[in-house]
């Protein structure tokens, strides 16, 4: 249960968010409530063939999350963005690991301990995560990341096609770790560096460019060590 639910967090928050959505989201309540509702299906989704009494973990998980959500029309924070980000976030991984922890699943005395025999009792779901992770959870959380330390400013949202060229190549990257072929983690991502890089200094977005890229290297071959590792 405990894997399912992080990756029912991510799919819900973040795979099934798309552009329009997001954008919605942050206008309207109603774009929230619409968010709220997929990602309570998601948590459904995964949580009840593992347990099809866990209704109150469910219910736990979704309203907090609409919530916390909605609160942006109401508490307007000075805060950067970035932090902003990492606070909605631990906010709603709290919550997640509070309905684990009131059904059984996790204890507080020992959540990491918890969580790394879950890994490695679903190694399947435990992949499954990594995965999901470096898809759009990456590319958002990179995004944040590297505006925040190059330029001081929000990312720019939406990013267009590049977006899925840098999760197609995470995914990649993941592979060859896993596979034992991480030697072979520079033709990944040297053929796109030679193709963009005359037009990527023209626009003047080197910096921006170059962290992107080896963040997204880095972390992609950071999650192939850890599942490799489990």
């Amino acid at each position: 249960m405990v894997i399912a639910m992080l990756l029912a967090h991510l799919m819900g928050d973040y795979v099934l968010q798309w552009d329009a959505l997001a954008q919605w989201k942050s206008r309207e309540l109603r774009g929230v409530i619409v968010h709220s509702a997929i990602l309570a299906a998601v948590t459904a989704a995964f949580a009840l063939p593992i347990n099809p009494n866990w209704w109150g973990g469910i219910l736990i998980i979704s309203l907090s999350h609409f919530t916390i959500d909605a609160l942006q029309f109401y508490i307007r924070p000075t805060f950067s963005p970035l932090l902003r980000f990492i606070l909605d976030q631990l906010a709603h991984f709290f919550f997640i690991i509070l309905a684990l922890t009131l059904t059984g699943y996790l204890a507080w005395g020992n959540l990491w301990g918890g969580l790394v025999d879950s890994a490695r009792a679903t190694p399947l779901l435990t992949a499954l995560l990594g995965y999901a992770f470096i898809t759009m959870p990456a590319w958002v959380l990179l995004k944040f990341v590297v505006y925040a330390l190059v330029k001081g400013q929000p990312p720019n949202f939406p990013a267009g096609p590049n977006k899925f060229v840098g999760i197609t190549e995470r995914v990649i990257i993941t592979s060859l770790v896993l596979s034992g072929l991480a030697l072979l983690v520079p033709l990944v991502t040297l053929p796109r560096l030679i193709v963009e890089w005359p037009r990527v200094i023209q626009a003047g977005g080197d910096t921006i460019y170059l962290t992107e890229l080896i963040s997204s290297v880095a972390l992609a071959v950071g999650v192939g060590v850890g599942l490799s590792a489990l």
